[in-house]
C-alpha cells in the first residue's frame, strides 16, 4: 500500500470515548501525533496493535499538528520484554517522545532504537544497550562531542589522566577531581561504545545523564519515577 511508512507507538492516551491519541515514532517523517479514531471499540481491529514495542505499517492524513490515523497493521508480534527489562523500554520511549521535535525525520536513528528494542529484549542487563542508544541519540541531536581528544587541541586523552567535562567545549585535562571528571580510559570506552566493566558502565551513565539534562529541562521523567525495580538495576 502506498504511503505506508513502519513505526511504532511510543506512548497513547484515551480521548473521548472511543479514540486514542498515538505518539509515535515513524521511520520517514520522526516523531508524529496520531489521532486514532474509534481504537478503543470493542470490535475495533486496532484494539491489540496499537501497544509500545509492536512494529507497525502505519499510514495517516491530514496536516498540523494533529494528524489522523487511516490504517494501522502489525508487521510482527511485539518485541517481548521481562519485568524489569520493560522499564527499561519504557525509559527509552519516554526519552524519545521528550526530546525529539515532531515531523523531523531520524530514519537512523529509528534503525538504532529497533536496534536496542531488540538488544533490551534479549537482554540480562539492560544497562550496555541503554548507553549505546543515549550515546547515538546525543549524535543524532548534534552533539557532537570528542571524547578522545583534548577540547581545542589535537592532544590525545591519556588512560590515566583525569578530564573535566564542559559544556559545549568538551574534556579538559584536569587534576581537579568531581561529577564531571572522567579518566582517559573511561573516555575511550565511551567513544568506542564498549562497556566490558562496571565503572565504565557508570561513566557513561553519569555522562548521558549530564548531556541529556539541557533537552529534559527540569522536568523528571516518569520512568525513573515510578518503576524502581526491587534487587534489578533498571538502568535509567
Amino acid at each position: 500500500m502506498e504511503g505506508l511508512q513502519r513505526c511504532f507507538v511510543l506512548h497513547s492516551r484515551p480521548y473521548s470515548e472511543t479514540s486514542l491519541i498515538l505518539d509515535v515514532f515513524s521511520e520517514d517523517s520522526g516523531r508524529i501525533t496520531l489521532l486514532s479514531k474509534g481504537a478503543r471499540r470493542k470490535r475495533s481491529n486496532l484494539k491489540g496493535a496499537l501497544q509500545p514495542f509492536t512494529p507497525l505499517f502505519m499510514k495517516w492524513s491530514g496536516r498540523g499538528s494533529m494528524l489522523v490515523l487511516t490504517y494501522a497493521e502489525p508487521i510482527s508480534i511485539g518485541l517481548p520484554m521481562r519485568s524489569y527489562i520493560l522499564y527499561s523500554a519504557m525509559y527509552v520511549n519516554e526519552l524519545l517522545a521528550r526530546v525529539l521535535e515532531t515531523h523531523t525525520p531520524y530514519p537512523v536513528l529509528f534503525l538504532d532504537y529497533l536496534n536496542v528494542l531488540r538488544e533490551l529484549a534479549q537482554a540480562e542487563n539492560p544497562e550496555p544497550a541503554l548507553r549505546r542508544f543515549e550515546l547515538a541519540l546525543l549524535d543524532h541531536l548534534g552533539y557532537g562531542i570528542d571524547f578522545l581528544h583534548c577540547a581545542g587541541s589535537s592532544l590525545p586523552v591519556e588512560d590515566t589522566m583525569t578530564y573535566n567535562y564542559r559544556e559545549q567545549r568538551g574534556f579538559i585535562a584536569s587534576l581537579t577531581i568531581g561529577q564531571l571528571t572522567f579518566t582517559g580510559e573511561q573516555l575511550k570506552a565511551i567513544a568506542a561504545r564498549r562497556f566490558e566493566t562496571p565503572e565504565q558502565l557508570r561513566a557513561a551513565k553519569r555522562f548521558t545523564r549530564i548531556a541529556l539534562k539541557p533537552y529534559l529541562g527540569g522536568k523528571p521523567l516518569k520512568s525513573r519515577e515510578l518503576f524502581i525495580p526491587r534487587g534489578r538495576s533498571t538502568g535509567k
